[in-house]
């Protein structure tokens, strides 16, 4: 499943650490307002600890660079996920 959310400058910060501790996200994609992806965050190790501090560093930066992003969420039931395991989805 994928899930996109607008959100703009300190908004950021919040919903990526939002998203990184319900821990059902595989990944995060933070694009600007023309679709350009600025940074793909894998979380399918599990951010945690000193990880964490770095990613949400950069995120940060971003905020600071443009006013408007679409925070794009890969969560661990998504199909897309299942297809590039070679796992058949049936319904």
């Amino acid at each position: 499943m994928v899930n996109e959310f607008k959100v703009k400058g300190q908004e950021l910060i919040d919903k990526v650490e939002e998203l990184i501790k319900e821990g059902n996200a595989r990944r995060i994609i933070i694009k600007d307002e023309k679709g350009n992806a600025f940074i793909e965050i894998p979380v399918t190790i599990g951010v945690i600890g000193a990880l964490f501090a770095p990613i949400l560093t950069a995120v940060g930066a971003l905020a600071g660079v443009a006013a408007n992003f679409t925070v794009e969420v890969i969560r661990k039931d998504s199909p897309e996920e299942a297809s590039t395991n070679n796992v058949k989805i049936e319904d």
